[in-house]
């Protein structure tokens, strides 16, 4: 089946190219396209979409206010919001990742790398690579109060506190399980466990959860 795709950004000339470059994949569909936020509110309850790929900066209602907005609608399932952005390290998009965005990719990504990044949201995942983790949500985060931590963490296991950890730094399910030295299988239950817990909807929202509640601080690096 195809990945079904709304586009929202307020250049004609970058929704025009994205559609050019996804046309060229036979498993992804463009089914629409908005240049203003409240466009592209209006249009995912149309149209239903898989992906939004969803600009920060538009005219009447921002990507961020717009990602919250898509993403507290009734949908079932609800689309993953995939931000676009002109620079790695945007202040907005940390905000638009605790909006419920699964992930985000600069406007300059090699088409191979947008069409990649489709396909994984699309299949539940969150674009979040263990550079963008330390960078991005690290820096932003360290500039706010980390919150008290909620009752829900202390639900977890103390070897699901330690797959959080790891998670928190952007490693994988396979990395993870090399680190503890244990099957991958066996991760993706404790990813599964650890999310339902939290009531984190991907990993993207469980980093933040990791780094809000102090748990992870920009201090940590990958662990060795």
């Amino acid at each position: 089946m195809s990945t079904r795709v709304l586009i929202a950004d307020d250049q004609h000339l970058i929704r025009a190219g994205f559609r050019l470059i996804l046309a060229a994949e036979p498993d992804i569909d463009v089914v629409g396209e908005a240049n203003t936020g409240a466009e592209a509110v209006a249009l995912t309850r149309e149209l239903r979409p898989d992906v939004v790929l969803m600009d920060i900066r538009m005219p009447d209602l921002n990507g961020i206010e717009a990602t919250r907005r898509i993403l507290a609608h009734d949908h079932e399932p609800p689309p993953s919001v995939l931000i676009l952005t002109t620079f790695d390290l945007d202040e907005y998009v940390y905000d638009a990742l605790r909006a419920g965005a699964s992930g985000f990719l600069l406007k300059d990504v090699p088409p191979e790398q947008l069409a990649a990044g489709i396909r994984t949201v699309g299949e539940g995942d969150a674009l979040l690579a263990p550079s963008i983790t330390r960078r991005l949500i690290a820096e932003f985060a360290a500039t706010r109060q980390p919150a008290s931590t909620p009752p829900r963490l202390d639900e977890l296991t103390p070897r699901e506190l330690e797959v959080f950890r790891l998670l928190a730094t952007g490693m994988s399910n396979n990395e993870i399980a090399g680190h503890l030295i244990v099957a991958e299988t066996t991760i993706k239950t404790h990813v599964t466990r650890i999310l339902m817990k939290l009531g984190a909807r991907d990993r993207v929202q469980a980093v933040v959860i990791a780094y809000e509640t102090g748990l992870v601080t920009p201090r940590h690096g990958l662990p060795t």
